[in-house]
């Protein structure tokens, strides 16, 4: 059902002319985690220091809402830098739907904005997701996979191992060991090269992974970033948490500008 309504505001936007990019933009946040040295805080779009490098960890906001770290223990602030709750969390998660998942004492539960913990809820059945909205899979005698489209008349021959959708009309697909993706008319806009591509997180900008290192595709399929990280986590807010070929974490944007800086801030000095 998620899937379905996630299709239909596409589809809207794109009936009113809106580029799916600028829809992926509509929920950046405003700050972004921010490292400086070992030490992380809070940059604005353009990369300039808002909430000073004071912390040992930080993520991603949502909802003018982000977890931090400090030593071997998590808690939470607002946009202004204000303390949600207190720094007692083994693990934090990031605010998703208003709610986010921490662990006190050993015990995993929610939370809400206020940091009050939630009553447990309802476990989503997941024969209620539908792995594929675009059409169906067209099976070949030999095994392989293709792909029949609900809307037009394209049709993807049985020549793929594997098929998945990516919701904004890109199929990725698999031959052998190496990915591919495929628009909606079955054109090949990225060649079966990449050795493997995961759509968690944002549903319009996939990460791919070649040679080793991870890069991240545009709504339209076209490569975003270059694959030049050795781990790359989904975006989250119009941010995503990368490890650069050095080892160092930081965070980078959907334009690929990179937040951070090697050297400690003059405060940790």
């Amino acid at each position: 059902m998620k899937r379905v309504l996630l299709l239909l505001l596409i589809s809207a936007l794109l009936a009113l002319g809106q580029p799916l990019a600028a829809w992926a933009q509509a929920t950046e946040a405003r700050l972004v985690p921010f490292r400086q040295g070992s030490q992380w805080g809070y940059a604005d779009r353009r990369g300039r220091l808002v909430l000073p490098a004071r912390y040992d960890e930080a993520g991603p906001f949502a909802d003018e809402l982000a977890w931090v770290r400090v030593g071997s223990l998590y808690g939470y602030i607002d946009g202004s830098g204000n303390p949600v709750t207190p720094v007692q969390y083994e693990m934090a998660g990031n605010f998703r739907n208003n709610q986010a998942t921490v662990s006190l004492n050993g015990e995993a539960f929610t939370i809400g904005p206020a940091g009050r913990r939630l009553p447990p809820a309802e476990v989503a059945d997941p024969a209620d997701e539908d792995p594929l909205e675009q059409g169906d899979v067209v099976r070949g005698p030999d095994g392989k996979v293709g792909f029949r489209f609900t809307v037009g008349t394209a049709r993807i021959p049985a020549i793929y191992d594997e098929i998945k959708d990516n919701y904004n009309g890109l199929l990725l697909v698999r031959q052998g060991t190496k990915w591919g993706v495929l628009d909606n008319r079955g054109k090949l806009v990225q060649p079966v090269q990449y050795d493997s591509v995961r759509r968690g997180g944002s549903p319009l900008l996939p990460a791919v992974r070649q040679n080793g290192r991870w890069g991240y595709l545009g709504p339209e399929g076209r490569r975003l970033i270059e694959p030049r990280y050795l781990r790359a986590a989904p975006f989250f807010g119009g941010v995503a948490r990368v490890q650069t070929p050095s080892g160092a974490i930081g965070y980078i944007d959907t334009e690929g500008r990179e937040f951070w800086e090697d050297t400690e801030p003059t405060s940790a000095k």
